[in-house]
């Protein structure tokens, strides 16, 4: 995108032209880089339609990738000893995701003013979450910054492996169950139909299995674009429900319902429960907080509550294993676990063997998930194509013999 912009240099005088960037934060920076005191910047209304201008923004996002390497890096520079103000800065520029970039190169400027680390990264909610935050805070606070950046890429190293793990996982199967629909589909609406007109009027009596398949194709045929019409409005409605506090509660509710299914979520909540909470501990974060920031972190609002009571009760003086205790989404022995945490002092060590359990419990799970539905998908695809080939085929032979 090109800007238009005016602005003044270190010396008073006035300066204008245009640049080229990805967006207005990436342009502001590049500027203040060189010294430039802006007084005006606006977007070049001339190349504003432009198709190599188009500000898509789905694309202007930085992945939990992009944390996670960031995260390393900074872990690597200021156990380094090099400046914070240096390291973003560095950073800024050299990273390949130019949102990013720009971010970096924002809270290099902010520390440059005197703000902390911490208040600079709380600027941009977008890409650092307040658990993040809170994290480099209790650094700051500890003198332990190398520490802490090392525990966040530790730990989101973990949750990125974890999360990526299940969702290749499930990439096969999906890839297939698509596959196997849109050929089933194309078979009911253009081959069917054609083979259909030969054995109606061939005038024998069809089997009721064929009778079914014809009905189905003949169905699909007549009303397929308005059964696609109401799957996407439905969907639509669906997903919009979902992103409301309600539908979500619900949806959280079914994801913990389903067989199997559910056990597989518990066991991932219960991972990024303990790992969350050891990363915390370990930097120094008191427990209340913990817990707190715990229960922003974890994708479901039945734990959320569930942490948000804890929170309450710790609060009037029970302990962490006593107020979790009050409800049946948290095992019984991971309760015990932390009891005996809580009485040993070794909480943090704990929950750090809790993460670490739970974690080969959620690979265990997504491998044996993917076993299973290997083998329901194979026989599912081979009594389909079957029921459907039987279906057409036996009338067809039946003709033949007849002649």
């Amino acid at each position: 995108m090109l800007f238009i912009y005016q602005a003044v240099d270190q010396t008073g005088a006035p300066k204008s032209g245009t640049i080229d960037a990805v967006n207005v934060d990436v342009a502001i920076s590049s500027l203040q880089r060189r010294g430039f005191v802006i007084t005006s910047i606006n977007e070049d209304s001339d190349r504003k339609g432009g198709l190599l201008n188009v500000n898509i923004k789905w694309l202007e996002r930085v992945s939990n990738k992009d944390v996670v390497i960031l995260s390393r890096q900074l872990s690597t520079l200021f156990e380094a000893q090099v400046s914070a103000l240096r390291v973003f800065r560095l950073l800024g520029s050299e990273t390949e995701n130019k949102v990013l970039g720009a971010k970096l190169l924002m809270i290099g400027d902010d520390l440059q003013a005197g703000s902390q680390i911490s208040a600079a990264l709380a600027k941009h909610p977008k890409v650092f979450s307040e658990f993040y935050i809170s994290m480099v805070k209790a650094g700051e606070e500890s003198g332990k910054l190398n520490e802490t950046f090392s525990y966040l890429a530790d730990y989101l190293d973990r949750t990125y492996e974890l999360v990526s793990k299940a969702k290749s996982a499930l990439i096969y199967p999906a890839f297939v169950m698509m596959t196997f629909i849109t050929v089933m589909i194309l078979m009911f609406t253009m081959v069917i139909p054609k083979i259909s007109g030969i054995l109606v009027e061939s005038g024998q009596e069809l089997p009721f299995y064929t009778k079914i398949i014809l009905g189905i194709s003949t169905f699909l045929t007549s009303y397929g674009f308005v059964i696609l019409g109401v799957l996407v409005v439905v969907g639509f409605f669906v997903i919009r429900f979902i992103r409301t506090p309600s539908g979500k509660e619900v949806f959280d509710r079914v994801k913990l319902g389903v067989p199997y299914i559910s056990n597989l979520f518990r066991k991932l909540y219960w991972s990024r429960l303990s790992d969350n909470m050891n990363t915390m501990l370990v930097s120094g974060i008191p427990m209340i907080r913990a817990l707190e920031l715990t229960s922003s972190v974890i994708d479901n609002t039945i734990y959320k509550k569930i942490l948000a009571d804890s929170v309450e009760s710790v609060k009037a003086g029970k302990a962490v294993s006593e107020a979790l205790s009050n409800n049946n989404e948290i095992p019984g022995i991971m309760i015990q676990m932390i009891k005996v945490g809580e009485e040993s002092g070794e909480l943090g060590a704990i929950l750090k063997t809790l993460a670490t359990f739970y974690s080969r419990e959620v690979t265990t799970a997504v491998d044996a998930l993917v076993d299973l539905i290997e083998p329901i998908m194979i026989v599912t695809l081979g009594v389909g194509v079957a029921v459907l080939l039987a279906s057409v085929l036996i009338p067809i032979y039946n003709i033949a013999g007849a002649q």
